[in-house]
């Protein structure tokens, strides 16, 4: 949803009428994840994809439909026929898509709240009801406690309340997923299908020391989704005009920083600026942390004093096993752009468990923890 944000709510703004299909379901292989939307609007503009490009000519034609009044819809692609030039995905995985139109000035409104609160960073959940004793397409859209009442409705008060309950739940957790229940919210009854959309804040990536590096990390760490702060305590490195993709640039000593500063456990910290009196006093920080990736760069002698510094000051091997020191998976890299990709290989390693070699080297599924 976030890649296609402003034009959606530049349509809602408009009052341009659309259908958006998304992603509810994956089975084996499949190029997307649940959560992956393509619109289509009132001209015939496409925004958006769903499969990279293997069913959205079908979806196309289904989201016009759609649009026209047909009502909402799932729809299912498996794999396809390539003899029969049958519509479907290469990959051999199955993909669920929900699609459904938002053409009065109600839906565009209702939506264009919500759209509001994803582009504003706050926690949301929205419920969408898939299929059974309800009315597909319904929605309920879902805050933490403290924000407010849920709005919409899914068709009952008990379903309604647990639906909230759940999405509460999964929004805590960052899931997104289908649930099932009874027709009046009961629980363990599979007579209502729910798909519930999460919408939690980027991750933080916090990247310590003001260096070309830093600038190449702090890129690539914008690039794939993470709200970026580069922290340093030199007035003259850490400046905007050198870091002008971060979304924040902090002058301050890093360990100060960081223990003033929140951390949670999708949080990547890089450290980068190989220098003991930063490094030890913030790594220290850093391991008090939940963050899920503690990278720091250096030589392998600079590595080995390093850990002699930090057992030295009373860190046990446990904590010292959480660090990816030297930073980076081995890609060979030499220019500051291309460490950033070793970095970020190894980020993406750490968060889906990847083992790091090439895929033609491997056999079995390529998304091996969908």
């Amino acid at each position: 949803m976030r890649d296609i944000l402003p034009d959606l709510r530049a349509r809602c703004a408009d009052g341009v009428p659309f259908a958006l299909a998304t992603v509810v379901a994956v089975h084996g292989s499949a190029p997307r994840d649940p959560g992956a939307v393509m619109a289509v609007d009132a001209a015939g503009t496409v925004l958006g994809s769903v499969s990279g490009g293997c069913v959205e000519g079908d979806l196309y034609e289904v989201a016009r439909e759609v649009l026209a009044g047909a009502g909402p819809r799932v729809v299912a692609y498996g794999i396809s026929d390539d003899e029969a030039f049958g519509v479907g995905l290469t990959c051999g995985g199955t993909i669920e898509v929900l699609v459904r139109a938002y053409a009065s000035a109600a839906e565009l409104a209702d939506l264009a709240a919500l759209l509001e609160l994803i582009a504003a960073d706050r926690p949301v959940a929205e419920a969408t009801v898939l299929s059974g004793a309800a009315e597909t397409g319904a929605r309920l859209v879902v805050r933490p406690p403290a924000a407010g009442p849920p709005t919409g409705t899914l068709g009952s008060e008990g379903l309604d309340a647990a639906v909230t309950d759940d999405a509460r739940g999964l929004l805590a957790q960052g899931h997104t997923g289908v649930q099932w229940y009874g027709a009046c919210g009961q629980r363990r009854m599979q007579e209502v299908a729910v798909f519930v959309r999460t919408y939690a804040p980027p991750p933080r990536m916090l990247v310590f020391g003001a260096i070309d590096h830093a600038a190449a990390t702090a890129r690539i760490g914008a690039f794939l989704g993470y709200r970026v702060t580069v922290c340093d305590a030199r007035p003259a490195f850490a400046t905007r005009e050198r870091f002008p993709t971060a979304d924040e640039v902090v002058r301050a000593w890093p360990h100060t920083y960081l223990e003033s500063t929140e951390v949670d456990a999708r949080t990547a910290i890089c450290v980068l600026t190989h220098d003991p009196k930063f490094d030890v006093p913030l790594l220290v920080a850093a391991l008090r942390t939940p963050a899920a990736y503690i990278g720091v760069m250096g030589s392998r002698r600079t590595h080995h004093d390093r850990l002699a510094r930090l057992r030295a000051a009373g860190v046990g091997e446990a904590d010292i096993a959480r660090l990816a020191s030297p930073v980076g998976l081995d890609l060979g890299a030499r220019t500051p752009e291309e460490t950033a990709v070793s970095i970020a290989a190894e980020i993406i390693q750490h968060r889906w468990g990847g083992t790091g070699r090439p895929l033609g080297e491997l056999t079995g599924a390529i998304h091996r923890n969908r």
